[in-house]
């Protein structure tokens, strides 16, 4: 559907709503969601009329424009306080969700870019990624440049002073061949771009300014949205549904500081979703949702760890899911010598017993009493293990978010429980 007005001289188009709502599966929901969109919209635009009649029009566009140029000019002095120097980052995608051969193989694509930062001004090229792939991965650079200034704001102005809006991104100049997966043409399937490659851009963006930021990034966070979707006929009511989740991983570790577990990351902003919400809501139930241990990479700071969420289908509920996910098999990584954080898994167990892996993306069938069971991505560690602080290594072993095994492997501890002992009673004290 192309950009079309739904409401024009203050009318609703009629027709069209009913076109837009019979192309969803739950045209309630979703008319609820459009109406509180135009009557935001519209209390918005009130609103810019009314400061319009108070000051004037053009002097309201006037007061935008300063501001615009207030951000830039904070934008370049931040820049310019920082060295110059040049990062080149690469990395891959699990593939985009069509298969490549006769095995159902879907192949992974890479992603490069570079950023160089002289004075005032920077640069990010994406000059050497992959072109445009089949599945809808591939992102308009819209969503690209998103990644890019999400990564860039956090970087560069980590207190958060400078005002985001289009004059904080002039110092920033963007580069990315037409066709590629991060500048797509038309008419290139898009829809996950928003979720995984914004995503993916900004944790790239911290990986190359680490060459000569160091102090200024932090390691790969989840890198994906990890979303599951389930639809279909709520037993308990005879109404369709459809669930969306977003599950939250680890955030990556910082030059000063651990990650952090189970949290939106990066670019993302979403909220958990309650379980108790979730089983009101939806004909499934919540069998467990769990820190995963060891999922944080090792390092002088360790990265955050993912989580684990087990779902059951009711009785009576056959859905559909789908899933949308990555970092399966591209880990998240660490920085300046901190090791990668866990990949993802999701495996689907059906009332039989019969268990199998799902891929990253796609549908597949869960019949009632099937149980979902997700591992989301840990986060990478910053810094080498063998700096890290023997004291914070035996509160992650009483935390659980570290074992006996992974402080013997990753940070050479002799005897963790020495460790451990020594954290319980500082902790009792």
């Amino acid at each position: 559907m192309p950009p079309v007005r739904l409401i024009s001289r203050g009318a609703l188009d009629v027709d069209l709503e009913k076109v837009i709502l019979a192309n969803v599966r739950t045209p309630e929901e979703r008319k609820g969601d459009l109406g509180a969109q135009l009557a935001a919209t519209r209390r918005a635009g009130e609103r810019l009329n009314a400061l319009a009649r108070r000051y004037g029009g053009a002097e309201l566009i006037r007061y935008m424009a300063q501001v615009m140029d207030y951000s830039e000019r904070l934008m370049r002095a931040a820049l310019k306080d920082l060295p110059d120097g040049e990062g080149v980052f690469e990395d891959f995608c699990d593939g985009d969700g069509i298969a490549d051969d006769a095995l159902g193989k879907d192949a992974p694509f890479r992603i490069r870019l570079r950023v160089k930062k002289v004075a005032d001004r920077l640069v990010v090229d994406f000059d050497g990624t992959a072109p445009q792939v089949k599945g809808p991965m591939n992102a308009p650079l819209s969503v690209s440049a998103s990644g890019v200034y999400c990564g860039l704001k956090t970087a560069i102005d980590p207190n958060n002073l400078i005002p985001p809006n289009s004059g904080c991104w002039r110092a920033i100049e963007i580069k990315a061949p037409e066709g590629s997966v991060v500048n797509a043409a038309f008419p290139a399937p898009v829809v996950y771009a928003n979720h995984e490659i914004s995503h993916r851009v900004a944790d790239m963006v911290m990986g190359a300014l680490a060459s000569f930021l160091p102090r200024q990034v932090m390691a790969c966070s989840q890198g994906t949205s990890a979303i599951l979707t389930l639809g279909g006929i709520d037993p308990r009511n005879g109404r369709q549904y459809v669930s969306y989740e977003t599950i939250k991983g680890g955030y990556g570790a910082r030059p000063n500081k651990d990650g952090i577990n189970c949290i939106a990351s990066g670019i993302s902003n979403t909220m958990n979703t309650p379980v108790e919400i979730m089983e009101t809501s939806f004909p499934v139930r919540i069998e467990r949702y769990a820190i995963n241990p060891d999922s944080g990479g090792a390092g002088r700071y360790r990265g955050g760890c993912g989580a684990i969420r087990v779902w059951r289908l009711l009785d009576g509920a056959d859905a559909i899911g789908a899933l949308c996910m990555e970092r399966m098999t591209s880990p998240p990584f660490g920085l300046l010598g901190g090791t990668a954080g866990a990949a993802a898994a999701v495996k689907l167990t059906t009332a039989d017993g019969a268990a199998r892996l799902l891929p990253g993306k796609g549908a597949f069938s869960a019949p009632a009493g099937s149980i979902i069971e997700m591992t989301t991505p840990g986060s990478g560690g910053f810094g080498p293990p063998a700096a890290r602080d023997r004291a914070a290594i035996g509160r992650d072993l009483l935390d659980g978010y570290v074992s006996t095994a992974s402080a013997q492997h990753d940070y050479g501890i002799a005897d963790p429980q020495v460790l451990r002992k020594a954290a319980e009673t500082e902790d009792g004290a």
